[in-house]
């Protein structure tokens, strides 16, 4: 404490007599001396690491009181994420691969027609097929710090015929306000492919884009161009139009809406040969899994369609999403999709041509129902092991660390035998707060695994010790680091079960790790659960 105090002192001196430029130095340079003096953690990655140590984003998670072992490990490994996440931003890979499926037969089979060509006879399996197949690539590969090269390639097939296409961009960030981008391409079923795109932000709240192209073949050159226009209309709402002229020709405008539970979108186009009004609603779960539900209505020149489904999120990386399709004259269709990191998986599944109710029904209750088995089959089991593998490989590392705190947690429990021991017999003399038992650490309850075992340590001297005035609080932090404790499970969910005595009655209180404690209680008393 004098050390620090000697220290603000002469900052305070340099603040007075130096001038600006030095001022500003001193003061980073006593704001980082402040920094390793009061945190015993950071005084130990400046030790290992030094200045650019302290700098690496991700030590906020850190638990703390960590032994320089700990520290390098964990510096290490938010190193190689670092590294990681470099790459991906830099390649930024994109895929998608989409598989459709004629399954029209399960609905529609025409068995009586069948039967009279045949003479008779049951018209065997339905039959499936895959009608079409689509696989696009995409990379990029920075060139400098404004110029990014972007190599894109895509693949396709429909009852029997394929095709596809390679194209080369170049993106050039011109300024902060916009950038521009020259793309060539070719493929099989058209000649040489020439476009130019633009972006530009025209103010804070509003931006365009245009993109006109030419694409060469036998019959000629076919001339493209798409523009668009955006802008904020407040903090999560957008207004969208967008003009698009060539063989395709339509004007839309559209207006999104995205907050943190929900997200709306209006759209209007007019054009040759789609014209349509489309409506869709999407509700945003606040839970862990990220879970949304929505639906879609669009009718125009083409038919009404409507859409429900909903998405989730099944681990860290994968989100699985289902659709339901009903339209006419589409008939009935479910969308299965898998966002896997940047790569896409779509799987749209045609049922029937008709507007069917049993069609409906399964395509609705079937992905549930399948969901909720390789839920429970496949992924919880997967991710149980995975959590385990990591806790045990945790377990081994922390193995001597474990042992050497337990050593310093006996230590310090045989240093508080005699101080309470006298806390006892005061508290015994006024019939006041006695600790019978205590334990710390994970519970196994009648509903976890067999294999599991309960893994806890005995703190009854350690809390006893704490009592004051017939009673004990503890705060809201992690119980591991009081004296004559230690943690026995390092990574798992702790708890504090506690029996204690107050004015002759039992009590008994079971607590969360890192949640506050004070006792007595009347509600722990265990005359009032029985």
């Amino acid at each position: 404490m004098i050390i620090m105090e000697t220290f603000f002192f002469f900052y305070k001196l340099l603040m007075v007599i130096k001038p600006p430029a030095l001022k500003r130095k001193s003061c980073a340079f006593f704001m980082l001396l402040k920094q390793l003096l009061s945190d015993p953690q950071s005084r130990a990655i400046y030790d290992i690491y030094g200045k650019r140590g302290l700098e690496v984003e991700g030590w906020e998670v850190v638990e703390r009181k960590r032994t320089p072992a700990e520290i390098r490990e964990e510096y290490e490994r938010l190193q190689r994420e670092r590294e990681e996440r470099r790459l991906q931003q830099r390649t930024n890979p994109k895929g998608t691969i989409s598989v459709g499926i004629d399954a029209t037969d399960l609905f529609d089979r025409y068995e009586e027609d069948y039967e009279e060509i045949s003479g008779g006879g049951s018209g065997g399996l339905p039959h499936i097929e895959i009608n079409r197949m689509h696989i696009s690539q995409s990379i990029e590969a920075p060139l400098t710090t404004s110029d990014t090269v972007i190599l894109s390639g895509s693949l396709s097939t429909h009852n029997g015929n394929g095709g596809g296409n390679i194209n080369l961009a170049l993106r050039r960030v011109t300024s902060a306000k916009g950038w521009g981008e020259v793309e060539f391409g070719a493929g099989d079923t058209h000649g040489p492919l020439f476009g130019l795109k633009i972006f530009r932000n025209l103010t804070s709240h509003c931006f365009t884009t245009a993109h006109c192209g030419m694409q060469f073949s036998s019959r000629g050159i076919r001339p493209g161009l798409t523009t668009m226009l955006a802008r904020h209309l407040d903090k999560n709402t957008m207004g969208y139009l967008q003009w698009r002229w060539g063989t395709q020709s339509s004007m839309n405008t559209s207006i999104v809406r995205d907050t943190k539970s929900s997200h709306l979108t209006f759209a209007v186009q007019l054009g040759i040969p789609h014209t349509f009004i489309m409506m869709s609603y999407q509700y945003k779960f606040q839970d862990d899994d990220q879970t949304k539900i929505k639906g879609s209505v669009k009718s125009g020149f083409f038919g009404t369609v409507v859409e429900y489904g909903a998405e989730t999120k099944i681990s860290r990386h994968s989100v699985l999403g289902a659709t339901v399709s009903v339209g006419v004259p589409q008939g009935v269709s479910l969308k299965i999709k898998l966002n896997r990191a940047s790569q896409t998986y779509f799987f749209p599944i045609h049922l029937t041509d008709q507007l069917l109710p049993s069609a409906v029904f399964y395509a609705t209750v079937g992905p549930l129902v399948f969901y909720l088995a390789i839920q429970r089959l496949v992924i919880r089991p997967y991710l149980h092991a995975q959590q385990e593998q990591e806790l045990e490989k945790q377990r081994e590392s922390s193995a001597s660390d474990i042992a050497k705190k337990k050593q310093e947690a006996e230590a310090a429990v045989l240093l508080m035998q005699e101080s309470v021991r006298r806390i006892i017999e005061a508290e015994e003399s006024r019939m006041g707060l006695i600790i019978l038992n205590a334990w710390y650490g994970k519970f196994v309850t009648d509903n976890s695994r067999k294999h599991e075992r309960a893994r806890v340590i005995d703190v009854t001297v350690p809390l006893q010790c704490l009592v004051k005035d017939s009673k004990l609080v503890l705060t809201e932090a992690s119980k591991a680091g009081l004296p004559g404790f230690y943690d026995p499970c390092v990574g798992e969910e702790k708890s504090l079960k506690v029996l204690y005595q107050f004015r002759g009655v039992m009590h008994q209180v079971l607590c969360g790790d890192t949640e506050a404690l004070r006792i007595p209680k009347q509600s722990h008393r265990i005359d009032n659960d029985s």
